[in-house]
């Protein structure tokens, strides 16, 4: 991946912020921050609480890797992203989200799939020179 442009550099760094953001916020679902009295355990069970401190710590091994410009980053966004959106699509309990979630969600799915998509073609251009 190319990463040289001013362009892939601000959106990596923009992605790594909001992977950032995401995966502590994830962490904070995880340590009971925002459900109240109930335990993140029961609340969201086995399977959604393993699922989402999964997604979590993957999110934010993401962001280092995108905050360094490396493709390891980019390919555990989208990883991430992708199966939390098909997940949700497929109407499976162990992901919740809200509209705004799901679509914040799957515009930086879109804008991982375009850096990569630019970054491909920046290589490829620069190896044909």
């Amino acid at each position: 991946m190319d990463f040289k442009s001013d362009i892939a550099r601000f959106a990596t760094r923009f992605l790594a912020v909001a992977s950032l953001c995401l995966g502590l916020l994830d962490a904070g679902r995880l340590l009971g921050v925002t459900g109240g009295t109930t335990s993140p355990l029961t609340a969201l069970g086995a399977v959604g609480f393993t699922l989402l401190a999964v997604v979590a710590v993957a999110r934010l091994f993401a962001a280092v890797g995108l905050w360094l410009q490396v493709h390891w980053g980019l390919l555990l966004l989208g990883l991430t992203l992708a199966v939390e959106i098909v997940l949700y699509l497929s109407g499976s309990t162990a992901i919740a989200m809200s509209l705004t979630a799901f679509i914040f969600k799957t515009v930086l799915m879109l804008a991982t799939i375009l850096l990569v998509a630019f970054a491909a073609l920046a290589a490829r251009r620069r190896a044909f020179e």
